[in-house]
C-alpha cells in the first residue's frame, strides 16, 4: 500500500503501489505539459471521497511501500489519461486485462509521446 500526499501529509491518501504507479505516469506527463486537472479519489476507510485540482505549482510525493517496480499496463495508462482529460477528470478505473502483443520495450504508449 502506497501513499499519494499532496502538499502536507493531512492532505494525503493510501493507494495500492500497482495503482500509484500508473497514476504516477499519468501526473507526470500532465503536468509536464502544464496540464492541471481535477483528480477524484475515494478515501480507503470508506469515509467519503477527496477531490485533488492537480497543478504544477503544488508538491506532491509518490511514496512506494514496495521495493520492486510494477510492470505497467499500457492500456490502463491509456485510459487513465483519457479519463485525466475529460470533463470529470482522473478517478480510479479497473485496471483493464493487457494487450496480447504488447508495444516493444522503450516505445512511449499511444497518446504520451
Amino acid at each position: 500500500m502506497g501513499r499519494f500526499i499532496y502538499d502536507t501529509m493531512a492532505n494525503s491518501v493510501d493507494i495500492e503501489d500497482r495503482t500509484l504507479a500508473h497514476l504516477r505516469i499519468v501526473v507526470m506527463n500532465k503536468l509536464r505539459r502544464s496540464e492541471s486537472f481535477m483528480f477524484d479519489v475515494e478515501i480507503g476507510d470508506g469515509s467519503g471521497r477527496r477531490s485533488f485540482w492537480m497543478h504544477p505549482s503544488v508538491p506532491m510525493q509518490f511514496h512506494f511501500f514496495g521495493s520492486r517496480n510494477p510492470r505497467i499496463n499500457r492500456l490502463w495508462i491509456e485510459e487513465l489519461m483519457l479519463a485525466a482529460s475529460g470533463p470529470n477528470g482522473l478517478s480510479i478505473t479497473p485496471e483493464p486485462a493487457e494487450e496480447e502483443n504488447p508495444p516493444s520495450p522503450g516505445s512511449a504508449p499511444r497518446g504520451l509521446s
